[in-house]
């Protein structure tokens, strides 16, 4: 399916919710959906919406469909086997472009149905299953069926097979005040799937950077195909949660220049990295602490992940020096526990314009150490200036990393919150600064 196609998916100017909120009992899962799809979809600012609950209780919604005008973008549909079955030919006669199915509660004869209208191009299907919802944040469609904060506005976009694992990042995602573009749970693909929503992210100009959960592999050939396609343009992030053929889909990620996750957390990690810092040309990290033990073990876990520290030009050395005679300066840059954000911001400053420095990790430490918190926001003005040098933030500590997320939350500097992440993303950027190079 070409990507333009997808437009009333994507970016839609109306949007039906179709649903009944009347549960007989706690298990009624359509019914609990449809609750949260009406409450999310009031963040809905660029179109009409036009609800209709079959139950009759939700203010300002209709109780059938027939006062939505024919020809809608998109709808979302929440309903069990015999709603659906009573509303499904009425809902077809809208000629409605999109449709949502966020349960599977579907019959045979209603899959024969949509099924063919998928097959005939007739309309564009999510689903059924697509519990995951999804979620735009450029028009503040949020089509979730759970209880889930805003999402900031970011370039990571999240497609997922899986509904329970798109939550979950999407959670993350606003946990961390991490910004996304777009998400999208597939579900069981019976119209369009993982191929196809990928395709359309790879041409989406808002998306920097594709995270992808497999949860079957599929047909595997077109989807490493896609996927190939789209690391043409953007760097891609992959989770697999199969046990088969993963080897096989290992090795082909590895041909297909896609870069591979082993959980949720790392991999929305990677994602913010790749979407919002440059590729690094070169394997030399440069690291300013102001606390020593976590310079020396992050310098032990770069020389570990195949980066080596940086060796500072002399001049540049003794330039933080005598601007600030505290400063230890050996594998790494210590500006002591008494550093305050001026130092932090002529130490990364110059660290940066060294020619034997091709990126640099800043490890920030707010207990037991002067740094205050509102400081670190000087260090994305810096890293703005140096726009060939990723610049990586790690606080490792819980309240560290929350503070520094919170200062930083709409930058351009992803924060790590330990040496091994710090090390991930920052060799994940070298090897896509090997891939650019190719690429040229």
């Amino acid at each position: 399916m070409m990507s333009k196609e997808l437009d009333p998916l994507f970016g839609p100017k109306s949007v039906v919710v179709l649903g009944a909120s009347d549960a007989k009992d706690v298990g009624n899962v359509p019914a609990m959906f449809f609750r949260w799809i009406v409450s999310n979809i009031s963040k809905f600012t660029r179109g009409k919406v036009y609800g209709v609950d079959l139950s009759g209780n939700v203010e300002g919604y209709e109780r059938s469909l027939a006062k939505v005008p024919k020809g809608q973008d998109l709808a979302v549909v929440s309903l069990s086997k015999v709603f659906l079955a009573k509303n499904l030919s009425a809902l077809i006669g809208k000629k409605i472009k999109a449709l949502v199915l966020l349960t599977n509660e579907v019959d045979r004869r209603q899959r024969k149905v949509l099924e063919n209208l998928a097959g005939k191009r007739k309309i564009i299907l999510l689903g059924p299953g697509a519990s995951g919802g999804m979620v735009n944040t450029t028009c503040g469609l949020v089509l979730v069926p759970a209880s889930v904060s805003v999402p900031r506005r970011g370039n990571i976009s999240i497609v997922s097979q899986d509904g329970g694992l798109a939550i979950e990042m999407l959670d993350w995602a606003c946990s961390n005040r991490v910004g996304i573009s777009k998400l999208v749970c597939t579900g069981e693909e019976m119209g369009i799937g993982l191929t196809d929503v990928v395709g359309y992210l790879a041409n989406d100009r808002e998306t920097k950077c594709i995270c992808v959960y497999l949860d079957e592999l599929g047909n595997g050939r077109k989807f490493i195909e896609s996927v190939r396609e789209a690391t043409k343009r953007k760097p891609v992030v992959v989770l697999y949660g199969g046990m088969e053929y993963g080897d096989i889909l290992a090795s082909a990620l590895r041909q297909v220049k896609a870069f591979q996750a082993k959980n949720v957390r790392e991999a929305l990690l990677l994602a913010e990295g790749l979407a919002k810092q440059p590729p690094m040309h070169g394997n030399r990290v440069a690291v300013v602490t102001n606390l020593a033990g976590k310079g020396k073990l992050l310098v032990k876990h770069l020389s570990l992940g195949g980066l080596i520290p940086a060796q500072l030009s002399s001049e540049i050395s003794k330039k933080i020096s005598a601007r600030y005679g505290n400063v230890n300066i050996t594998t790494f840059v210590d500006l002591g526990v008494g550093a305050r954000g001026d130092a932090y911001r002529y130490s990364v400053e110059q660290l940066l314009s060294d020619k034997n420095v091709d990126g640099v990790i800043v490890i920030t430490s707010f207990a037991g150490a002067l740094l205050e918190q509102g400081e670190v926001g000087a260090l994305a003005d810096v890293a703005k200036r140096f726009k060939d040098k990723p610049v990586v933030v790690m606080a490792s500590t819980p309240d560290d990393h929350s503070r520094a997320r919170e200062v930083l939350a709409d930058t351009k500097l992803p924060v790590c919150g330990s040496p091994e992440e710090a090390t991930l993303l920052m060799r994940s950027l070298y090897v896509y600064g090997k891939i650019s190079e190719k690429a040229r």
